[in-house]
């Protein structure tokens, strides 16, 4: 039996400001939302995160652009339905963020542990960074109002 300290994290920083387009980004609330542990640093996930928004908006640069030429300035602008008080665009928009952050953590310690444990834990975790990537996937899909398409080679 074996004990791993993974600590609890009192903060994670401030918030990741927007582009003025997209809304910002809090670290805490990935942390909780994708039940993140204290093994990932605060400064790993804010990395991951970046990095995450980054590929978010350069998949949505064009959809963006469009947004705005029909005038719409933000995010919340954008004429949608209303969820718990918000634009189900930035619901969409934050999971796909959360989503491809928690993967990017997920396949940095995978492989953190040698042991035969370690290699059946990093195993299990496989299609959980798969979900998380079709996930990101499909919200940006549904902001863009595109079918979400799944292809399977055979």
């Amino acid at each position: 039996m074996s004990f791993t300290a993974t600590g609890s994290i009192d903060t994670d920083g401030a918030v990741i400001a927007g582009d003025g387009f997209f809304p910002e980004i809090s670290p805490t609330a990935c942390r909780k939302s994708m039940r993140i542990d204290g093994t990932v640093t605060p400064q790993r996930l804010r990395d991951a995160l970046i990095e995450a928004i980054a590929s978010v908006q350069a998949e949505l640069s064009s959809w963006v652009a469009e947004q705005i030429a029909n005038g719409h300035a933000t995010l919340d602008n954008v004429p949608a339905l209303q969820v718990d008080g918000k634009s189900i665009l930035t619901h969409r928009y934050i999971r796909a963020v959360f989503c491809l952050a928690a993967a990017n953590c997920a396949e940095r310690y995978k492989g953190f542990d040698a042991t035969g444990a370690g290699q059946q834990k990093a195993d299990s975790t496989v299609p959980t960074i798969d979900d998380l990537l079709r996930d990101a996937s499909w919200a940006m899909s549904d902001m863009q109002g595109r079918r979400r398409t799944v292809v399977e080679l055979i």
